[in-house]
């Protein structure tokens, strides 16, 4: 279907592929891995065709159609609700609504056989395309990646960048492209989505090409995994865990070859070194000389998998309770997140706040944090010191620095020494620690903002999505510097192998209460599991048991028709001001710098609260109208 065949691509007078090849067949569902900066999204480029190789050849048949998921499509712009954005992808669909359209509008003045044929053969086409469906598609497809149906009118650009790639996401799936190309989707997902598109991938009848750095994710949905390393495209049948098994394998082989190799090499030199200056042994030495000049040199392995030996500590140990939240309530007007909820930190917690985005796991981290308001009692235990990491505090580093003056600023007392182990642990090594952070690429300035954050003396760390936009290994380094962490920490993330190896408690939110699971993430997995189908086999009880409604007990209302179109008419308006209002206020507060302003932080909090009250309210309004 797709053929990459010696392919050679320099970018920026770096080498990036040397003869690399890949075949794609229909069905393939494949991984691609590799460190940052090894030209995964360089590589996905080059087959759309933005960019062109230097040597080799990149073809695909003539049924080869291709959708690309990238960071772009955050830039696309619209004031058409979501679903008509999704829908764009039914384009031949659409384009016969529209025909089908205009002829009965035809038909009303000019009722010729022509047009009736016309509109007939239309018909049969947009049937044979299941036009008739597109809707409920498109409709099942958003409400998978975690959109409300009652969002799915709201329009494109009252949504954040997030939920914005969702769309997109969708619109791609809804094309059914004879390759799907995904760059880091799970960036963009909550946990039940993720699920979701998981079992869509594994069912989809085309070939799927993704970069990801979920290695969960990577298990359930590829049957192949690619490596780019050495600036070649390696190749391993199976998911992430068979590649991890192969690839240790393989360079197990490769490492006995090379050795054997230089052994014999260093025999080699030693004999023609010896016997060079004798007249005797001329043919041989000349022939063991031209052996070693043909000899195809095995390369050594470079050895990939990071080690951290190092161990982020600080100064003072925390009280046995590291915090206390007694009766938390909290709510964006008649939106309820947490209502008299308690719950206790102690020191050595390591906790993984779980679950579906909305829920309010990013609202609660700023409640311990205390830069949201909220009813109830946070009280901080003896010698805490926290700190917090978001994406925004991305934004926040220094563009005109260097690394190492970077992580000076955190006021630390380590030597360069110390500083420039950390960032070699970070995969800043050498010469690297001079760099700009202007000139780093967003997966790096993460890894550099997570580094002053364990840096930062505090023994109670508050991390919301630290692993967004790294790869594997970083997710890796990052897992052991907290497994190593002596203190306590809440961490929200939606990488089930991250939250495996780092958790010893679950926190998740339900009915507006913090619930806690002692235990580790797949015992919390089993244990929901089992309380699904427990749940599930009572609805289907009470389901059974629950009379039916009769038409004669059905409540009967009759409107003035008129008046209610006028009412929606105007409930519609306001609600088209308050989500530009709600927009610009969503704006101010991802604005980092406003954290440091307490009162205009408050003042802006409680503008958005009460904005998205009326809202709710609005929209209320808006349905029960609509249901008379």
């Amino acid at each position: 279907m797709l053929t990459i065949h010696n392919l050679s691509f320099s970018f920026g007078g770096r080498t990036m592929y040397e003869e690399a090849s890949l075949q794609i067949k229909p069905k393939d569902k494949i991984g691609l891995i590799g460190l940052n900066g090894t030209g995964k999204s360089t590589l996905l480029r080059l087959i759309v065709g933005e960019y062109q190789p230097d040597a080799g050849s990149i073809s695909k048949s003539k049924e080869c159609t291709i959708g690309f998921l990238n960071q772009d499509l955050l830039s696309y712009q619209s004031e058409e609700p979501i679903l008509q954005v999704a829908m764009q992808a039914f384009e031949r669909q659409n384009q016969i609504q529209l025909e089908i359209n205009e002829i009965i509008k035809k038909l009303e003045k000019d009722y010729s056989d022509n047009l009736v044929d016309k509109l007939s053969h239309l018909q049969e086409e947009f049937a044979i395309l299941d036009g008739y469906s597109m809707q409920a598609k498109a409709e099942a497809v958003l409400e998978g990646l975690g959109f409300l149906t009652e969002s799915l009118q709201k329009p494109l650009s009252t949504f954040s960048g997030g939920w914005r790639m969702r769309v997109m996401l969708a619109k791609l799936l809804l094309q059914h492209p004879a390759l799907l190309i995904l760059d880091e989707p799970t960036n963009h997902l909550d946990l039940p989505s993720i699920q979701w598109i998981e079992e869509y991938l594994a069912d989809y009848d085309g070939a799927v090409l993704v970069v990801s750095h979920d290695r969960d994710f990577l298990d359930n949905i590829a049957d192949t995994i690619v490596e780019i390393s050495q600036k070649k495209l390696n190749i391993y049948t199976g998911n992430y865990t068979d590649f991890l098994e192969q690839k240790a394998e393989r360079q197990e082989i490769q490492k006995n070859a090379f050795q054997n190799q230089q052994a014999l090499i260093k025999q080699t030199e030693r004999f023609i070194t010896r016997f060079k200056a004798k007249a005797s042994k001329a043919k041989q030495v000349q022939s063991r000389v031209k052996a070693l000049e043909r000899l195809d040199k095995i390369e050594d392995v470079i050895e990939e998998n990071v080690k951290l030996h190092f161990r982020f500590t600080f100064s003072q140990n925390s009280g046995k309770q590291v915090m206390e939240l007694k009766n938390i309530s909290k709510s964006y007007g008649d939106l309820k997140i947490l209502q008299n909820s308690s719950i206790n930190i102690e020191r050595g917690d390591k906790i993984a706040l779980v679950g579906a985005n909305g829920k309010g796991k990013s609202t609660l981290l700023r409640i311990l944090l205390g830069t949201e308001n909220f009813e109830g009692e946070n009280k901080l235990g003896h010698n805490v010191k926290m700190t917090y990491y978001a994406q925004h505090q991305i934004e926040a580093l220094n563009l005109n620095v260097d690394l190492l003056t970077e992580l000076n600023q955190t006021g630390t007392t380590r030597t360069e020494v110390e500083l420039r182990t950390i960032l070699g642990c970070f995969l800043f090594s050498g010469e690297e620690v001079f760099k700009k952070i202007k000139v780093l690429s967003g997966g790096e300035k993460s890894r550099v903002a997570l580094a002053k954050t364990l840096l930062s003396d505090a023994n109670f760390l508050l991390l919301d999505e630290p692993t967004n936009h790294l790869d594997i290994i970083s997710v890796s380094i990052l897992s052991q510097a907290l497994q190593n962490y002596e203190g306590s920490f809440i961490v929200v993330s939606h990488d089930r192998n991250f939250i495996r190896n780092i958790a010893n408690k679950i926190w998740y939110i339900e009915n507006h209460q913090i619930k806690e699971f002692l235990g580790t993430y797949d015992e919390y997995e089993i244990w929901q599991e089992e309380r699904n189908l427990t749940q599930v086999s009572e609805k289907e009880k009470v389901i059974k048991e629950k009379p039916k409604e009769t038409p004669t007990n059905k409540p009967h209302i009759t409107k003035d028709s008129k008046k209610i179109e006028k009412e929606i008419e105007k409930i519609e308006q306001e609600i088209t001001k308050l989500e530009e209002e709600k927009q610009l206020l969503e704006q101010k507060l991802a604005d980092s710098s406003l954290y440091a302003q307490k009162d205009l932080l408050e003042q802006t909090q409680k503008q958005y609260a009460n904005v998205e009250s009326l809202l709710i309210q609005k929209m209320e309004d808006w349905e029960n109208l609509l249901n008379h």
